[in-house]
């Protein structure tokens, strides 16, 4: 049974910074693709980072560009996002997902439950 568990989340205050981390176990890591998504309140889910399974190729959504870094470690099952310059908006749930090629959103199909991340003003 594959299983992604967030951790790093909670409370900052705009312009801080936050690491996430994501354990994932009941699959073989190196061959899965792995990203990043968050959903805010009365919004869609939407891809933050993700990254491909070496971990050279990686893709991020430009509201986020120059200040997240998404990464993985494929010795410890583990990948990452780095956060920084964070913004109020950008409060929302964050979820890890693992995926099998793609970098579409929808070709994501195991999911963590989620961790919050609240950006106060």
């Amino acid at each position: 049974q594959v299983q992604l568990v967030e951790s790093g989340g909670g409370l900052v205050q705009a312009g801080g910074s936050l690491r996430l981390s994501c354990v994932a176990s009941g699959l073989t890591f190196s061959n899965y693709v792995l990203g990043w998504f968050r959903q805010a309140p009365g919004k869609e889910r939407e891809t933050v980072a993700v990254v491909s399974r070496s971990g050279r190729t990686t893709y991020y959504a430009d509201s986020v560009k120059g200040r997240f870094t998404i990464s993985r470690d494929n010795a410890k099952n583990t990948v990452y996002l780095q956060m920084n310059n964070l913004k109020p908006e950008e409060t929302a749930v964050y979820y890890c997902a693992a995926g099998g090629g793609s970098f579409n959103l929808p070709d994501f199909r195991s999911w963590g439950q989620g961790i919050q991340v609240t950006v106060s003003s």
